[in-house]
């Protein structure tokens, strides 16, 4: 009998530390694709991209899991694994989620793996805890299907940093106005027909006018910061030419955001984001003739949100950030209504990496 109670108290001991805290024993299951599962999800995913500090927007692509925990003394926990993807939108680019298009597999896609526990209570969501990473297509995976297709590159590779110096700095020459300074290097990309350097950047205002600069390090950006994102492509033609071209879209001024400083009047990124990665800073120009500061090396081949996704709650208590979902209505309380849901993980809404 004692053996008996031993048994039960390790199992009750075990479910406690398996819930999230605040919630109680109970829990029910939802299909992945289940209307309300996916609302949640959506909640989720537009959660990270407000937080997103580098890199690239993300999009739903699957719910993995799902678990629906009661919690005490009100509400439930919507415990969830979902996969994203990323966009071609930089997370700063204010276009719409729906008018960003989802980076294809032959551009080398990146898929996203996020954890999250939202509270709802009283018709509201609560991000309580959310945690993501990142992980690019293998290149041998995307060579089986597409020989000639763009490879990602690390971003110190030696034609990555050429080419952002040299982009940055026929943009800067053709530009009458203000002088742009480089905040990250978001993405990289070999070619190797015809051989060239594929470069997608990020770029800030400062209080220096592009024809006069004499030394771009004296050059501060504004308080109110102006971002610019660029794509260039840079083709070494035999014979040591090098043809560039560069095309920057810039977004309206904004406020520097309250939760980092994404890019001050220091050389550096990444002044006051989270602790960074043993990779370092992303690159930053500061000379002239153009030079990177590399810090340490940078191997890193894209942003991953491990380091780029900044949540401002990131642990179980309900102090977290209030979200309403995004759609009309709230969603059903009780699933005894439909039939048995189908076992996780849901549809891929995109393709799967």
């Amino acid at each position: 009998m004692k053996s008996l109670v031993l048994l039960l108290c390790f199992a009750q001991l075990w479910g406690c530390q398996s819930a999230p805290q605040g919630t109680g024993l109970g829990f029910r299951e939802l299909a992945c694709d289940d209307p309300e599962t996916e609302q949640v999800a959506l909640i989720a995913v537009d959660y990270l991209n407000k937080h997103l500090l580098h890199g690239f927007s993300q999009v739903l692509n699957q719910i993995d899991k799902v678990k629906v925990w009661s919690r005490r003394p009100f509400g439930e926990v919507y415990e969830m694994e979902v996969d994203t993807l990323e966009t071609t939108c930089h997370a700063l680019d204010p276009t719409p989620l729906a008018n960003c298009s989802v980076r294809q597999p032959e551009e080398h896609a990146v898929e996203g793996d996020c954890d999250f526990h939202i509270l709802k209570q009283d018709g509201q969501f609560t991000v309580m805890h959310a945690q993501c990473h990142s992980t690019p297509d293998s290149a041998e995976d995307v060579r089986k299907f597409c020989p000639r297709c763009p490879i990602l590159v690390r971003f110190n590779d030696t034609n990555v940093v050429h080419t952002v110096n040299t982009a940055l700095a026929a943009f800067n020459a053709k530009n009458n106005g203000t002088y742009f300074k480089l905040v990250e290097i978001s993405r990289a990309q070999s070619v190797p027909i015809p051989v060239s350097t594929l470069v997608e950047f990020l770029i800030a205002a400062t209080d220096c006018t592009a024809q006069e600069v004499t030394d771009p390090a004296k050059c501060n950006l504004l308080a109110e910061k102006q971002y610019g994102f660029c794509k260039a492509t840079l083709i070494h033609n035999l014979g040591g030419d090098e043809e560039v071209s560069v095309a920057c879209k810039l977004f309206q001024t904004q406020p520097q955001p309250a939760n980092a400083n994404i890019a001050g009047p220091a050389p550096t990124v990444d002044q006051a984001a989270p602790a960074a990665p043993p990779a370092g800073p992303p690159a930053s120009v500061v000379g002239g003739p153009m030079a990177v500061p590399l810090g340490l090396p940078d191997h890193r081949t894209h942003h991953d949100l491990r380091h780029a996704f900044s949540p401002v709650a990131s642990v179980e208590s309900a102090s977290g950030e209030v979200l309403h979902s995004p759609k009309p209505g709230q969603p059903s309380d009780a699933g005894a209504a439909h039939p048995a849901p189908p076992m996780c993980p849901g549809r891929v809404r995109y393709f799967k990496i």
